[in-house]
């Protein structure tokens, strides 16, 4: 395969992920990563309840397979799901801390 040359609008017109995979190709692997971490922790902060192996392992399963498709937005329409997921994990967090605290105070009263 040959490595064509884009000209400078071409580049333009990438978006930020497609530009970066372009230079390295592992940048799109790494994007698809952060993106399964950053939804695994998001998922475990809102949404996760106690559940028996099994129904776990395909949750996750299912969460994965599904990243594909945040990957795919982020890649192809330049949608920023990276930024959504980091902004949703800290927005949680402190959702859980607040909790926490709440809790331990009624707790003490």
């Amino acid at each position: 395969m040959e490595n064509q040359q884009l000209t400078e609008q071409e580049l333009e017109e990438l978006t930020w992920l497609m530009r970066a995979t372009l230079e390295n190709p592992w940048y799109g692997l790494l994007a698809y990563i952060a993106i399964v971490i950053l939804a695994l922790i998001v998922f475990n902060l809102g949404f996760a309840r106690e559940l028996p192996v099994l129904k776990k392992v395909i949750v996750y399963i299912t969460l994965i397979i599904g990243c594909f498709v945040l990957w795919m937005m982020e890649f192809a329409f330049g949608a920023p799901i990276i930024v959504i997921l980091i902004v949703s994990g800290v927005v949680l967090g402190i959702y859980r801390f607040r909790l926490h605290l709440h809790r331990k105070q009624k707790e003490q009263a």
